[in-house]
């Protein structure tokens, strides 16, 4: 039975989990990427040419097997084969996916363009690595000749080999090393484990392509991990040449840019870069008691050098000036975002930043009981962000990633939440905690501590005022396309003082009530959580050149 993204969505609310085929459910609209942006370069034309070995996303597939036992949520997984593949193109591994999500992935096929027809290659064998207790369901490991790499496990309904025609290896210095990134079925009774694979290294500059595909291991087969796989690599001389131009980006931007709803208690509300320093954000040096206004558009900032603590921003001076800043501009707030290459520059990462003024104090939670947590939490200029991941095949929206303090997490396209706008959009949205600003796909409360003795960090989420991204977007940096930088972006010192406080001595002031174990228990969990990075501007943050960072 096949089944595409574009016949297949979201289970209404209250429906039970069911398998994956089962799902005939009305789909909801995916926010699209207009084709009337598809200009002369490599972005969205369906096909990336790696140097020599071209790739195209197959989103289409056949069931193969399926459990409703075990994986996440305990709903089981299903497995798939690629269907149909375009004449001339071979498959590469097998597609798998847990049953708690609506089919929304792809694999890559490939053909050899090169002219060598020496790129692909027919596996030797195959090495049975799991048969499943209802016999329907057999997975299998290529065995590469020397020289080639596989690149994905097969499953089959019968217990009958696969022909050697099923999938081909790819050369290996068309490959790079691969990890798993999430767990789809796992069985300790057996030993039997599926996951999903990533390039090891991800980042700017990194070549790893993500092919889709799945690694198969049991107890019978130990040796059989992620290092007898790997990913593509991108040998193309100019890896970029499938990312968007500059009017694509802000089409994509257009279409897919979030609306971020702040709770309807926050104080301390986004503003836009200029207006913290039209209204007194003040540049301090250290050794010198006397600040400097920061120029308007920040030209008068230090550039480069590291955050070596030399310098620092803060509010101004005045109290009332003070306090007014603190509490940011939304109606003039915009989003300044980045545009990079990533897996390879098979996908464009919109990474699309918020600025705060100002972050406001912590509270924590307690059994029933909710404490604020005085001083601790609050500091100068608070940058938080959400990153948009694109195909560089179609242009659609894969995934969108959620910063949470100083990690965060992904979640695919298909389980997003989306509001459908005035002008007929349909964008993803985004809330932002109380207080924090850490950005969440779902309202509500997310408890980061211990969630079975109910101790942990509050991080309320809610509907009150809106931020409406879509336009209100800035391209402050797209190095791929040489987009010239505003002078603030190069300030890579800190947004603000370091505070520092006892945390102890400031918890056992603000919960003398708690029992002393609880309140250590706390302490301890606050520097685990709030205490990191500091108000650090988005280059200084690990996932300026690199993949995010997730929890």
């Amino acid at each position: 039975m096949r089944r595409s993204r574009s016949c297949l969505w979201c289970l209404p609310m209250g429906t039970a989990a069911l398998p994956i085929e089962k799902q005939f459910v009305p789909p909801a609209a995916l926010p699209s990427w207009p084709s009337s942006a598809v200009s002369d370069g490599g972005f969205a034309k369906g096909s990336i040419d790696l140097g020599g070995l071209e790739v195209r996303q197959i989103t289409t597939f056949t069931k193969v097997w399926s459990t409703t036992q075990g994986g996440q949520d305990g709903v089981g997984a299903t497995f798939f084969k690629p269907s149909p593949v375009p004449a001339g193109f071979s498959v590469l591994g097998h597609y798998a996916q847990p049953n708690n999500r609506p089919l929304f992935g792809h694999v890559l096929v490939a053909r050899d363009t090169s002219g060598t027809g020496a790129l692909l290659a027919a596996p030797m064998d195959y090495t049975l690595v799991w048969s499943s207790p209802d016999g329907a369901g057999h997975f299998w490991l290529p065995k590469a000749p020397e020289g080639y790499k596989a690149i994905g496990a097969v499953v089959t309904a019968t217990s009958d080999k696969p022909s050697p025609d099923e999938v081909r290896c790819v050369r290996a210095d068309f490959t790079d090393a691969c990890e798993t990134e999430e767990s789809v079925l796992s069985s300790d009774k057996d030993g039997f484990s599926a996951a999903t694979l990533r390039p090891s290294v991800r980042g700017i500059d990194a070549r790893g392509v993500h092919a889709g595909t799945f690694v198969a291991q049991s107890s019978a087969t130990p040796g059989a991990g992620a290092s007898t796989l790997a990913c593509l690599k991108n040998n193309a001389a100019s890896y970029t040449s499938s990312m968007p131009d500059l009017a694509q980006v802000n089409s994509l931007l257009a279409a897919y840019a979030p609306h971020v709803y702040l709770h309807p208690n926050e104080a301390y509300l986004p503003s836009t870069v200029t207006w913290f320093f039209e209204n007194g954000a003040l540049l301090y040096q250290k050794g010198n008691q006397t600040p400097t206004p920061v120029a308007t558009d920040g030209s008068n900032l230090p550039q480069g050098g590291g955050n070596d603590g030399g310098y620092w921003l803060d509010l101004p001076v005045d109290n009332n000036q003070r306090e007014k800043v603190k509490r940011g501009d939304l109606g003039s707030a915009k989003v300044y975002v980045q545009a990079k290459p990533m897996l390879g520059g098979t996908v464009t990462d919109l990474a699309v930043w918020i600025f705060y003024p100002f972050n406001g104090p912590a509270r924590a939670k307690v059994g029933l009981l909710t404490i604020a947590l005085g001083k601790i939490g609050e500091h100068v200029g608070d940058w938080e962000h959400v990153t948009l991941r694109v195909s560089n095949f179609s242009g659609e929206l894969l995934r969108m990633y959620f910063s949470q303090h100083s990690a965060g997490t992904w979640v695919e396209a298909s389980q997003l939440e989306y509001l459908v706008d005035g002008d007929g959009g349909n964008r993803p949205v985004a809330y932002a905690s109380l207080h924090g600003h850490a950005m969440y796909p779902k309202a509500g409360l997310v408890l980061q501590g211990d969630a079975r003795l109910g101790v942990g960090i509050r991080n309320d989420t809610a509907k009150g005022s809106r931020l409406d991204a879509g336009g209100r977007c800035e391209v402050v940096s797209a190095e791929y396309l040489g987009v010239a930088e505003p002078a603030w972006l190069g300030f890579e010192r800190e947004w603000g003082p370091r505070e520092e406080y006892d945390i102890g001595r400031e918890i056992n002031r603000v919960a003398r009530i708690l029992p002393r174990s609880v309140r250590e228990r706390l302490a301890k969990l606050v520097e685990k959580v709030l205490v990191g990075e500091g108000p650090a501007g988005p280059k200084m943050h690990g996932n300026w050149r690199n993949d995010e960072r997730e929890a």
